[in-house]
């Protein structure tokens, strides 16, 4: 996950590069760019779709096929399709969708919000739950609920909470890979 650097309160793309550049060259296997680690709900529209044009331009220079996972999640469900198709359009590999943060979204708006995104594209999704960040919490039923999608491959879990972790993996059991935030 690569922090988004910025200087003088605008997004530093020189030091963005630098810092993707370097990444690239130690062998990483992939990048997250724009999660809440690259401070996604402070970043303009422009600075995310500069941000995973540089990210997927960059990868391709390489010489070996490192995935951009871009974070399109955000608590507007309409501008996360639309930010989706931009990641998909320009090449990133795969999405991350955060929970709707702010809004304190109920179980079911969860699942209608990253369904909707999956629903809108033909790349696999992650689904990323960071309650201490977000203001709610993603229950491992619901996660069990959208492992059935297709399009829905992955968890980013960040709770922190180890009973829950085991019973997302009890759940879901092959049909969904479960990360550590």
């Amino acid at each position: 996950a690569l922090v988004t650097p910025f200087q003088n309160g605008y997004l530093d793309k020189t030091a963005f590069l630098r810092l993707l550049r370097r990444q690239i060259e130690s062998g990483i296997d992939a990048l997250v760019v724009a999660g809440t680690t690259g401070e996604s709900p402070t970043l303009t529209d422009a600075e995310k779709r500069w941000l995973f044009t540089a990210a997927v331009r960059e990868t391709a220079a390489a010489d070996r096929k490192i995935p951009v996972i871009a974070g399109t999640g955000s608590n507007d469900t309409a501008y996360a399709i639309s930010l989706t198709k931009f990641a998909c359009e320009v090449g990133a590999d795969a999405m991350l969708l955060v929970t709707p943060y702010y809004n304190k979204a109920t179980q079911k708006g969860m699942i209608a919000c990253s369904v909707a995104v999956a629903d809108a594209i033909d790349k696999p999704c992650i689904l990323y739950n960071v309650p201490g960040r977000t203001g709610c919490n993603m229950l491992p039923k619901t996660v069990a609920e959208m492992a059935e999608h297709p399009g829905i491959v992955a968890i980013k879990e960040a709770s922190g909470n180890i009973s829950q972790i085991a019973e997302i993996a009890a759940l879901v059991g092959d049909k969904m890979d479960i990360y550590s935030g």
